[in-house]
């Protein structure tokens, strides 16, 4: 599947079979989240691969008790690391550029994910302090997403969009 295509298909799914992911995909999915771009290349993100199912039972349930969490065979938590784009950047590099590089590094994943054929769901409701507990994070790290991964056992139809029209603006807005 072609990126643009990928781009297309990807849905947010909440519904999983029973089926692993294959321990090939899941690392061409996360070859995928390190090729993502990076404020000075610093990669200021980790990412905690969960297949555990009581672990991804506490998730679901840090994650306000949306089950799909714990039905999914894997879930990917991203976190951002403050500290490591800080050294360059300062403040801006702890508070955003660390963010928007787990953040990038989640998108790539998904769109990787997708183009293998399996599905996903971005999560971003959570309590911040049990699922780093859950995983034994650092308290310097901070949890940006949950990704689950899995075989989808629905399909949903796309989402509306709004038109092109009253997102972009041309040179001013």
């Amino acid at each position: 599947m072609d990126l643009f295509e990928a781009i297309q298909r990807r849905r947010s799914v909440r519904a999983y079979e029973p089926r692993a992911v294959e321990a090939d995909k899941l690392r061409r999915i996360l070859t995928c989240a390190l090729a993502a771009p990076s404020a000075g290349n610093l990669q200021a993100y980790t990412v905690v691969v969960v297949t555990e199912p009581d672990t991804r039972r506490a998730l679901a349930r840090a994650a306000l008790d949306q089950e799909f969490v714990a039905q999914a065979p894997c879930v990917l938590v991203f976190f951002q690391d403050p500290s490591r784009s800080a050294v360059r950047y300062g403040r801006r590099g702890a508070e955003l550029y660390s963010l928007q590089d787990a953040t990038i590094a989640c998108s790539y994943a998904q769109l990787a994910a997708t183009a293998l054929g399996l599905a996903t769901c971005w999560v971003g409701a959570f309590g911040e302090h049990e699922v780093r507990r859950l995983v034994k994070a650092p308290r310097d790290l901070r949890p940006v997403a949950l990704l689950t991964v899995g075989y989808p056992a629905e399909a949903p139809g796309p989402a509306g969009r709004r038109p092109l029209r009253e997102v972009v603006r041309w040179e001013t807005f």
